[in-house]
């Protein structure tokens, strides 16, 4: 099964047009349309909107223009729309070195980024000297004044403020924006103004009008904000990167020759070769168990908390856990074609696809910071001017007004929170194919669900059986079992699976033969027996009136009827059907309960059999009888009611899964058209994932929405305050800082979303 993400109609798709995840710069840049060359480079530092500026200046000339770049913030990586042999790696390096950061290409999906000590620590160790030289020039400060409120500034003092003061806190200064100026004067250099410039504009403001005790403070807390924003977004990172932990560094790998076992990289291990796995090992590649048996934790790739059982023919993939037994599995799939490999490259690319909101506060913040400075400077020279103020003190307010300028909190909160969001999801068995998607369930009007294999197991199941007179169930079923231990049919092997989970064992049976399209027969403890359709008891002669009428009760809603006979008499009846999903009614349930509309059921099979599993689930709609096509012109009449979600498996659910507002694909046992035309897949092939994305989505989406609120909210506050006088420049940056913080923290908060 291929996870891919499908092009969507009027939207980017993410090697077809996706763009940066969060800056407040252009982002027009599409992703390379198929053919062309697109290349990754990890780059360490690019944790905020201005970096992705600071590459665009440098790394856009070499590359030959800046749209021929594009970013994925939330994964650290650039892309360049350029063949090696035309802009070598060497020269892009250079170019990002030349921004300020450390880069390399992606080979292999990993980019190791040689950086230095320096490189590394750097930012904490001058933020750490910053919050120092701050310290120390309140302590000298205090001294010299002779008061601690005048070097805190919440008392006004008489004379400058003392020498040595002054040359800690310019110390302060200094090293609080060593990583920050640079930036700062690229930015000036190019009139692309951003929050380094804001910043730096306003501790020199501070300097020149007396205010050190400000300008120290700035400086330390921006560096600090930085540093912890560094921080926060690499937390949100790991979360993704902790997907790539699931699967272990090395395979057993055993000789088949000679039966020794050797631990080798899951890369060096090819496709047909066996691989021992020990209870408590996690399985390091896709496979079909040829030996052994074992609970499997799959937790880890389907969402699934109940372990299953894995034996010989059994599938299993790598990531998930061998609980209690030694497996030898026969690989299946290479290491990088495993399900839990397709798994990680598609929540990077879905990281990719930008969420309607990450667009919105993209084209806001593109406006809100060149609005900033061009209102610090009305507020710096039009009050004076006009005579409502001294200078020094219209100056000052115009530098809190920059410092709370800073769009960062602002740009940050929702790209973190919807790579939160994903991971989460994966994480829950939910893998959903793009940020953009992820905003989609939650105001869903409609539900659509094909019935064969989606609301139902897709397979026959004994669902009633009924005893003649002088005979038990327990009786009927191990004769039936013996007759249809060996077949294969999948009647058959639905039969043998109910007498076993009743704890009956099959009988001894002899000289068994198919009678062909009627049944199959043979000897039973000595005795003959029969098994077969409506036809063969009809053949037989031994369908007397009532007998006809339990026939057609057992029939009814589209079941097949099984009649068991001994000798010359019938013994009773076995009723299968393809059963509901255990889950199905209850998903519906909440469903309905989340306030989805209308849950619907499309379905070729006949009227009769849709409309019995509808009543049992409790479904609001069935539309019987359909074709493919068919299908997709009902969705087109549903679609007026407000977004549509269609949930199939077949390939003959493909064109509903592409029309839909929202694609979802069981993707267990799905076909590989439908998971890779959906923008869902289910990899546990549980309804109950349904209702949870749902409500999974509305949080995120109340995450997303009170952060930006919050972060607006906050600004317009430090606004009021600053034309009131209120508001001074610490205020402003710790403010701002916190806002930052708490936005980031609110939205990895969907990290610890669990399903029920």
């Amino acid at each position: 099964m291929e996870y891919r993400p499908r092009r969507r109609e009027g939207e980017d798709s993410p090697r077809d047009g996706a763009a940066c995840t969060s800056c407040p710069v252009d982002q027009g840049t599409a992703f390379p349309a198929p053919g062309r060359s697109s290349r990754p480079f990890r780059v360490e530092g690019m944790d905020c909107a201005e970096e992705v500026d600071a590459l665009r200046r440098e790394v856009g000339p070499v590359a030959g223009g800046a749209e021929r770049l594009a970013f994925d913030l939330m994964a650290g990586q650039m892309f360049v729309l350029a063949p090696r042999d035309e802009v070598p790696d060497e020269a892009i390096v250079a170019a990002i070195r030349k921004a300020g950061l450390a880069g390399a290409p992606v080979e292999g999906g990993v980019g190791l980024v040689e950086v230095t000590r320096w490189q590394r620590h750097g930012r904490t160790v001058m933020t750490a000297a910053s919050a120092l030289f701050t310290g120390a020039g309140l302590v000298l400060h205090a001294i010299g004044s002779g008061s601690a409120l005048i070097a805190l500034g919440l008392v006004h003092g008489e004379g400058p403020v003392p020498l040595p003061a002054r040359i800690s806190y310019l110390l302060a200064v200094i090293t609080g924006a060593w990583f920050i100026a640079p930036r700062a004067v690229r930015s000036a250099r190019t009139l692309r103004p951003d929050m380094n410039l804001l910043m730096t504009v306003a501790v020199i403001g501070a300097i020149l009008i007396g205010e050190w005790v400000e300008a120290a403070t700035v400086a330390f807390l921006f560096a600090l904000s930085l540093l912890l924003e560094s921080w926060s977004v690499g937390r949100a990172r790991r979360a993704v990167q902790k997907l790539m932990e699931l699967a272990p560094p090395s395979a057993r790998l055993r000789d088949p020759a000679s039966g020794r076992e050797r631990e080798v990289a899951p890369d060096q291990v090819k496709v047909g070769d066996l691989v021992v796995v020990h209870a408590g090992e996690r399985i390091p590649l896709d496979g079909e168990v040829v030996e052994g048996t074992s609970l499997v934790d799959t937790s880890p790739v389907t969402g699934e908390s109940k372990p299953e059982t894995a034996e010989s023919g059994s599938t299993v993939y790598a990531g998930t856990i061998a609980l209690d037994g030694t497996l030898v599995l026969r690989v299946t799939h290479p290491a990088s074609d495993t399900v839990l490999a397709r798994i990680i490259r598609q929540v990077a690319e879905a990281g990719r696809r930008r969420a309607k909101s990450e667009r919105w506060v993209d084209r806001f913040a593109r406006i809100y910071t060149p609005a900033v400075f061009v209102a610090a400077v009305l507020t710096a020279t039009v009050a004076p001017l006009a005579g409502l103020g001294a200078w020094d003190d219209w100056i000052y307010r115009a530098l809190v007004l920059l410092v709370i300028g800073c769009p960062c909190a602002l740009v940050i909160s929702t790209p973190v929170s919807v790579v939160a969001g994903l991971a989460a999801a994966a994480r829950n068995g939910v893998l959903v194919k793009g940020g953009d998607l992820l905003e989609i369930p939650a105001g869903l009007a409609t539900v659509a669900l094909d019935k064969t294999g989606t609301l139902t197991v897709g397979r026959p199941e004994v669902v009633e059986v009924i005893a003649g007179d002088d005979h038990t169930v327990e009786e009927l079923l191990a004769v039936a079992a013996a007759l249809e231990l060996r077949t294969g049919h999948p009647l058959g092997t639905a039969i043998v699976a109910a007498a076993d989970r009743r704890g009956v064992s099959p009988l001894p049976a002899e000289d068994v033969r198919a009678l062909a399209g009627r049944g199959i027969e043979g000897i039973v403890e000595g005795r003959p027996a029969w098994l077969g359709s409506h036809r063969l008891l009809e053949e037989r002669g031994q369908e007397p009136p009532a007998m006809h009428e339990v026939l057609g009760r057992l029939a009814r809603g589209g079941r097949t009827v099984v009649a068991v006979g001994r000798d010359d008499h019938v013994c009773g009846f076995i009723a299968l059907a393809d059963a509901a999903r255990p889950e199905a009614a209850g998903a519906v349930r909440r469903l309905h309960a989340l306030g989805v509309r209308h849950v619907v059921m499309l379905t070729g099979d006949n009227l009769e059999t849709a409309t019995e599993i509808a009543r049992e689930i409790g479904i609001d709609e069935v539309h019987a009888g359909l074709l493919p096509a068919d299908k997709v012109a009902r969705l087109e009449q549903m679609r007026e009611r407000g977004p549509l979600a269609f949930v199939g498996d077949g390939i003959n659910d493909a064109p509903a899964l592409a029309l839909a507002d929202l694609g979802i694909a069981m993707g267990g046992g799905g076909t590989d058209a439908a998971i890779e035309t959906a923008h869902v897949a289910l990899m546990s092939d549980d309804l109950d994932r349904i209702p949870w994305l749902v409500a999974h989505s509305r949080r995120a989406l109340r995450i997303i929405r009170t952060n930006i609120v919050f972060a607006l909210g906050v600004k317009a506050l430090f606004v009021v305050l600053t034309f009131t006088g209120h508001a001074s420049l610490w205020g402003a940056i710790a403010a701002d800082t916190g806002a930052s913080l708490l936005v980031i923290a609110n939205g990895l908060r969907l990290l610890h979303t669990k399903i029920d």
